[in-house]
């Protein structure tokens, strides 16, 4: 049956993603709603960065003022216009882990994520779990098929392959983790959560981002979801990024933060 649903999924990505389009169809999360896992099982992301010190990151330098916006998910048309609106409004510059899924089917709002000068980085194609055994036989050969078509189309439409990668749930092992080296990828986890994809008020959002975001912060937010979601994360963004900039936090790209090359 785990065969069956896998080939299933390969066959999904020649479906025109004009067909997407047109009935406004966002490509679903394989691995089901943020809301389902949210747990970095089997391994902490300190434990990963014990293990992978140069390929594992889930905050910057304490030391600095620099401050990471990060968005899973997306592009979605519900969401990501909104948060590059505010992000363009303070003139703040963010990472953005797309889905390849999605990526097809909306080039316009990938290109324009790259147009405003953001990061890029992959999220996987169908959003699985990647540490699931029940969605594959096959992890690492999952694994290399999702980051490998991810790239492929970002790629296309922005003209480099990106090294930054975020695994759905935060799910990783060490063969996983082995993997990804080898395929050059740096893995990015995240300190300060700002549990926006439990559909909870932008002033929510704002309160728990002041309580977890601390100097060297990776903050992970949501531009997308499930099509029966609600997300406000740009509402909570338009209070947030203010306060912050006005207390001398700086907002940075993950490259910049941690000196590394976006592109392979």
């Amino acid at each position: 049956m785990r065969t069956i649903h896998w080939l299933l999924a390969i066959c999904l990505v020649f479906v025109p993603s004009v067909a997407l389009a047109e009935t406004d169809d966002v490509p679903p999360l394989q691995g089901g709603s943020e809301e389902d896992e949210r747990d970095p099982d089997p391994l902490t992301f300190t434990q990963l960065k014990q293990s992978f010190p140069d390929s594992f990151y889930y905050m910057g330098d304490p030391s600095s003022q620099q401050i990471a916006l990060t968005f899973d998910d997306g592009p979605d048309p519900r969401h990501t216009t909104q948060v590059l609106e505010v992000l363009e409004k303070y003139d703040v510059p963010a990472t953005f882990f797309v889905l390849g899924s999605r990526a097809e089917a909306y080039p316009e709002l990938l290109t324009t994520i790259d147009e405003q000068g953001h990061d890029i980085g992959s999220h996987t194609f169908w959003h699985p779990n990647l540490t699931d055994d029940e969605e594959s036989d096959d992890l690492i050969g999952q694994l290399d098929w999702e980051v490998t078509q991810t790239e492929e189309v970002i790629d296309e439409i922005v003209g480099y392959r990106p090294r930054l990668f975020r695994a759905p749930y935060g799910g990783l092992n060490i063969e996983l983790m082995e993997r990804l080296v080898a395929l050059d990828n740096v893995a990015i986890g995240w300190d300060a959560d700002s549990n926006d994809w439990r559909q909870i008020p932008a002033e929510e959002i704002v309160k728990i981002l002041r309580e977890e975001i601390s100097p060297g912060s990776i903050v992970l937010m949501h531009d997308g979801g499930n099509w029966d979601q609600t997300i406000t994360s740009a509402q909570a963004l338009d209070i947030l990024i203010p306060e912050l900039q006005s207390e001398g936090y700086e907002f940075v790209t993950i490259s910049d933060m941690l000196d590394i090359d976006r592109a392979k």
